[in-house]
């Protein structure tokens, strides 16, 4: 894995792939400082995310960090530091995924502001012309089945390397015009020591969850079901004692 590139300017503490020019890190902070606009999701969830065009960079997504549960009626967007920040360790694990092959946005940037408790912002390139697989199911069934192999593989990947996507569900998941298919929001993603058939199991529960929830197809998760159970078989023991 790539150390970043660190630098602090104007009080926000950037780590970046490549290094940024002053007039990039003016345009990013600009748009740090501005309200992120929320994008409504099939599934329910709203995400804080802005997308705009940077010089020298192209269109990319800045993601604001904000908190969930009750916590957020108290704060919303200061997270106490430990070790790593968490936009920085979500760049780093997209980092990892995508040497693992598994598509995923390309991390440009993270930035912090604070201390002992700061605000964080992720910067990735756009992912164009795409949909949630949640969203395209609901317009085209079969369409969002036929997508669902790849989806598998990447799931499979994360698996077989012991990492767990917390919150994978179809709204976390982008499919383009040309069908590719992306896993994005791996914020709390992170190792797992669970065996790997564990691991799947949680991964298909999570999945089941937000299928049956918000009333999606049942096949998205009968094949992904079928899937990583063909690629994860239990296995069972024989008279012998041994297992096969």
């Amino acid at each position: 894995m790539s150390t970043p590139l660190t630098k602090t300017y104007d009080s926000y503490h950037f780590g970046s792939r490549s290094d940024l020019t002053d007039q990039q890190l003016e345009q990013l902070i600009r748009l740090f400082d501005t309200p992120a606009g929320t994008v409504d999701s099939v599934l329910g969830g709203r995400s804080s995310v802005t997308i705009a065009q940077i010089e020298g960079l192209g269109s990319v997504v800045v993601k604001y960090y904000t908190r969930g549960g009750l916590v957020r009626y108290f704060v919303k967007h200061r997270y106490m530091k430990w070790k790593k920040t968490r936009c920085q360790i979500e760049y780093e694990l997209l980092q990892r995924v995508r040497r693992l092959g598994v598509s995923a946005p390309e991390p440009i940037a993270y930035a912090c502001r604070g201390g002992l408790f700061y605000k964080a912002w992720l910067v990735t390139s756009e992912i164009k012309h795409q949909q949630t697989l949640a969203e395209l199911s609901c317009a085209d069934k079969q369409h969002a089945c036929s997508v669902m192999g790849e989806l598998i593989r990447h799931v499979s990947t994360l698996i077989s390397n012991d990492i767990l996507h917390v919150d994978l569900h179809p709204g976390n998941v982008l499919v383009d015009s040309g069908d590719r298919v992306f896993l994005v929001d791996f914020d709390k993603a992170c190792l797992s020591r669970k065996n790997k058939n564990k691991l799947r199991d949680q991964y298909l529960t999570r999945w089941r969850r937000s299928v049956v929830k918000h009333r999606l197809p049942e096949m998205l998760y009968e094949i992904m079901s079928a899937g990583l159970q063909k690629n994860y078989q239990i296995k069972t023991p024989v008279e012998d004692g041994r297992t096969r």
